[in-house]
């Protein structure tokens, strides 16, 4: 096994594919596909399984490569001290759904640990992409939610994916709403008094299931509904067409100012926050910093 074969299969997984991982390499494809069998002979695994759709990453291959990423990070980090004289670039990367203080978390994140040089990936994205992300470890740690109606699939998922869940915070139901939207002023919201106001949604693609909404309370009918694909804009839909989406109530005027407010909603449900990661894996230095960031970003 050299180091050079674990970079390979960093950068199929990364890639999802041997052609795309090929052409990074400046490699033939033949000879990438003979490296990667190669080293699973050695080891007597399978990193990757092959069908006619392509590749995907296995579950014994998730978890050698949670090891040999940090093999390679650590040669950088070598290279850099004796070789290239300076740091090595740090790399981290995150896949999250549209959350504020996520951002916000990855903001102070690269403020205190970040160098000359790093390497750092923030994806707000659907909600399955986010457990694909981790499985396949394009990203360490992924951020979403579970509650009553999603929790059972969703934590199928993580279990056939070798992922864990790990809470952040629980929280009551809450719309987001311009300031200047009728219903500011009220101390809680009910669902009937939304009706007449647009709802908006994130997107969720091909897997478009109610389970896998950003938002609760998915499977009700509405007069009027809007589905986006980024925050931006959603909040201006927010502010422009008096609309509202349900969330945590957890904003930050630091990222978002203060023309968007959250106002209790009256219903019965809870939304657990939290963050996925592999069962197996160590976190990375950044991994863990930016746990501690996301936990100061929600007390604040």
């Amino acid at each position: 096994m050299t180091l050079q074969q674990l970079k390979y299969a960093i950068e199929v997984a990364n890639r999802g594919s041997m052609n795309e991982a090929a052409k990074r390499l400046f490699i033939s494809q033949p000879s990438l596909s003979n490296a990667i069998k190669d080293l699973e002979e050695e080891l007597r695994i399978t990193i990757f399984e092959r069908t006619n759709k392509g590749i995907s990453l296995s579950k014994e291959g998730a978890e050698f490569l949670s090891y040999a990423r940090q093999v390679v990070e650590q040669a950088e980090l070598l290279e850099g001290r004796y070789l290239n004289a300076k740091p090595s670039p740090q790399h981290f990367s995150v896949s999250t759904q549209h959350y504020a203080f996520a951002v916000n978390a990855f903001v102070n994140l690269v403020q205190e640990y970040g160098q000359d040089e790093y390497e750092l990936a923030l994806r707000e994205t659907k909600t399955y992409e986010i457990i694909q992300d981790v499985k396949t470890l394009r990203s360490e740690i992924g951020i979403l939610y579970l509650n009553e109606f999603n929790a059972k699939v969703i934590n199928k998922l993580l279990k056939d994916a070798g992922l864990q869940f790990t809470s952040l915070f629980t929280a009551k139901p809450h719309i987001f709403i311009s300031i200047n939207n009728p219903l500011a002023k009220q101390s809680i919201v009910t669902i009937d008094a939304l009706q007449n106001y647009p709802y908006l949604s994130f997107e969720q693609g091909e897997y478009n299931s109610f389970h896998f909404s950003e938002e609760i309370l998915s499977t009700l009918s509405h007069k009027k509904s809007i589905r986006v694909n980024d925050r931006a804009t959603l909040f201006n839909l927010l502010i422009g067409l008096n609309g509202y989406t349900i969330s945590t109530g957890v904003l930050s005027a630091d990222l978002n100012g203060n023309e968007i407010i959250p106002v209790p909603l009256d219903c019965d449900e809870t939304i657990k926050v939290g963050w996925i990661s592999h069962k197996n894996a160590s976190l990375s230095k950044l991994a863990t910093a930016y746990v501690e960031a996301l936990h100061q970003a929600i007390t604040t």
